[in-house]
């Protein structure tokens, strides 16, 4: 029976194997919904046209249509249908691109199943997931963007408060809420609040967005880190 706070969580993986293992692992628990598998991204794309998906298990190599291109049309599509890349391989050009077509998260395939059902959880509440044995390198390659967009700079600055600013640049280190309180001396409840404002005025969807952003930008460089 379906319990109304269940979250729905659908899987895109065209190797049968990884579709059963991921299905059983959502099906084990009692506030996750399995929502269906699609072996591709046009399988994908089908599934959550049709019925009601939070969460999307996408893997970003597939037949047809990639999961990056899926990604990108469902986020444009089903704004409250959040998707998770998966990929076997560890910051790959893939990775990069599904986080910046709209992904909420990125994990390795060989995660524990713990780590993937707790990356369905916080996605699901609007927060962003990176594998943490790769956050580092997310940000080492996002510092090598050669032409810093200074238009989308300038907007960025002027859309937000000092205090808001302050909060993007420190988002931008990958840190925790908690990590970021202590070093501004401020509330960790007020860091959210200040969080939750930069996302809204920005039209991001999460703190990963938010990462890209402030580094595709050039607001942030290497020195920062």
């Amino acid at each position: 029976m379906t319990e109304p706070d269940q979250i729905r969580v659908a899987v895109a993986d065209d190797q049968e194997l990884i579709r059963s293992a991921l299905r059983m692992m959502v099906e084990s628990q009692p506030d996750l919904l399995f929502a269906g598998e699609a072996a591709d991204g046009l399988d994908a794309l089908a599934l959550v046209r049709s019925r009601r998906v939070d969460v999307v298990l996408m893997d970003l190599r597939m037949p047809r249509l990639d999961g990056i291109q899926a990604t990108a049309t469902i986020t444009a599509e089903q704004p409250g249908c959040r998707v998770i890349a998966l990929t076997t391989f560890d910051l790959d050009d893939y990775a990069f691109r599904a986080l910046r077509a709209g992904a909420g998260g990125f994990l390795l395939k060989d995660a524990r199943s713990e780590e993937i059902i707790e990356a369905v959880r916080t996605v699901h509440a609007g927060h962003g997931v990176i594998a943490p044995s790769t956050t580092r390198r997310l940000i080492e390659h996002l510092t090598a963007v050669p032409e810093p967009d200074a238009a989308r700079a300038a907007e960025v600055r002027a859309a937000l408060t000092p205090r808001e600013f302050d909060t993007l640049l420190e988002l931008a280190t990958g840190d925790t809420n908690r990590e970021i309180a202590a070093r501004l001396h401020l509330s960790e409840a007020t860091i959210k609040t200040h969080v939750g404002h930069v996302l809204a005025k920005l039209g991001l969807r999460d703190r990963v967005q938010a990462v890209v952003l402030a580094y595709e930008t050039g607001l942030v460089g290497p020195a920062r880190r």
